[in-house]
């Protein structure tokens, strides 16, 4: 496959999670919202840090108010990262690799980014509860996971947008987790409290995970959803699943069948892999939450770079293989 070719198909991986992730981040603020005591002020800041870029919002606004939090996450144009400015470069990576897709897949992105112009039209930032229209999102991307799983063969072009996927995924999670962090930061005196409860109640639903970890778990407690979301191995949404199967796409796209690694994108997904696989929960939490999982993003940038470097960094016309 052409490097060219499978760049794109990768940051269309990444941006289509990077969109439905970003719909989560919304939606888990508004449920914790809607649940907690009507004296307590909302809080959105915590939503813009854990994204990281808390600084490109500061530059445009002066405060943390819930519509511009939302216009900013979902719909601000001159954020790189939010929901619109996402799917409109998935839609483009598609275009231009539109003969390696699905008639069926096509569409459905197309779509996706037809729904996010009608609600900038809409102002839906300025509704008093669009919990529904980020519904629609999430769903609408799922719709297509779903077709691309069903309609597209497993040859390279799938392996790495997988693997883009997966890696994205690794580090919304990540985030998503973080949201936490940065709510505690005002009053540590809220630890063990019926709204921490809250708090950790709403970060399950927002991966879709709540009902999962009462099955595994029982009890929500803060090392338990720790736990679920780092080091589970079966959750999809864990960060060690997400690395693990990224790993595994790795060692196909590049023919590795005897393990070890092959080039340095393996090597560094192997180690990270490795000591998620290793550790536990008492560890990150001595390690402290915030600094384990931002150690975490900057090993998963990292390996992004790698794969850059190894895989589409290359003359055109060159075969992607090792």
């Amino acid at each position: 496959m052409l490097s060219r070719v499978a760049n794109h198909i990768y940051w269309l991986g990444r941006y289509l999670e990077r969109a439905e992730n970003y719909a989560r981040f919304i939606d888990v603020n508004f449920n914790l919202m809607q649940d907690l005591p009507m004296d307590l002020k909302e809080q959105w800041q915590p939503l813009v840090a854990a994204t990281g870029d808390l600084e490109l919002y500061k530059q445009k606004h002066e405060s943390f108010d819930r519509s511009e939090v939302m216009h900013f996450l979902a719909f601000d144009l001159d954020n790189p990262n939010s929901m619109i400015s996402a799917v409109t470069r998935a839609r483009e990576n598609a275009r231009i690799i539109r003969e390696n897709l699905s008639k069926e897949t096509w569409e459905k992105i197309n779509e996706l980014y037809y729904m996010l112009q009608e609600g900038c039209e809409k102002k839906m930032w300025k509704k008093e509860d669009p919990r529904k229209f980020f519904e629609n999102v999430k769903n609408q991307i799922l719709l297509i996971y779903g077709l691309a799983d069903a309609t597209v063969a497993r040859t390279e072009g799938w392996l790495f947008r997988q693997l883009g996927q997966m890696l994205e995924r690794a580090d919304k999670t990540s985030r998503i987790l973080d949201v936490k962090y940065h709510i505690l930061l005002p009053s540590h005196m809220e630890v063990g409290t019926p709204l921490d409860f809250l708090h950790w109640t709403a970060l399950l639903k927002s991966v879709t995970g709540f009902n999962t970890y009462r099955r595994l778990y029982g009890t929500i407690d803060p090392s338990g959803v720790v736990e679920f979301l780092v080091l589970n191995k079966y959750f999809p949404r864990s960060i060690y699943y997400c690395l693990k199967e990224a790993e595994k796409y790795l060692h196909l796209i590049s023919e590795n069948i005897t393990g070890g690694f092959k080039n340095s994108a393996e090597k560094s997904m192997g180690e990270l892999k490795s000591r998620l696989e290793f550790s536990e929960v008492n560890d990150i939490i001595s390690t402290g939450l915030h600094e384990y999982l931002d150690a975490l993003q900057l090993k998963i940038n990292h390996i992004s770079d790698l794969i850059d470097s190894n895989f589409f960094r290359l003359k055109e016309n060159v075969i992607v293989k090792s």
